[in-house]
């Protein structure tokens, strides 16, 4: 099993940057697939960006693709999403989320981090 801790949230200004962590601790992180996602209140959960697990394959979401970049460090057991030109729509509590398959659903969920763009 991995257990999964997200930081890095806050409240910021539209336009502004905001880099997000995920600290893994128990299997070694480089035997997992990494996900971030985010869930707005009263909306459903949705798909922000993925890696692969040797950090070769990224994918974003249309809504944050230029904007945002997912990166890992397997050495660190670190996962983090860099995250620029904010707006108020990107509001949410952000996870992160491991997978031992390259596809499929997500086994392990981090608790979020809350990030506030107001304009």
């Amino acid at each position: 099993q991995v257990q999964l801790v997200e930081s890095g949230g806050g409240s910021v200004q539209a336009g502004d940057s905001l880099r997000l962590s995920c600290a893994a601790s128990g299997r070694p992180l480089s035997i997992y697939h990494l996900g971030w996602y985010r869930q707005a209140p009263g909306k459903e959960r949705e798909f922000v960006a993925r890696i692969n697990n040797v950090g070769s394959s990224t994918s974003y979401a249309d809504s944050v693709k230029g904007r945002f970049t997912i990166s890992r460090d397997n050495a660190k057991n670190m996962l983090f999403l860099q995250m620029n030109d904010l707006k108020p729509e990107d509001t949410a509590v952000y996870l992160c989320a491991a997978r031992i398959l390259e596809m499929g659903g997500y086994n392990y969920w981090g608790q979020g981090t809350q990030v506030t763009v107001s304009s």
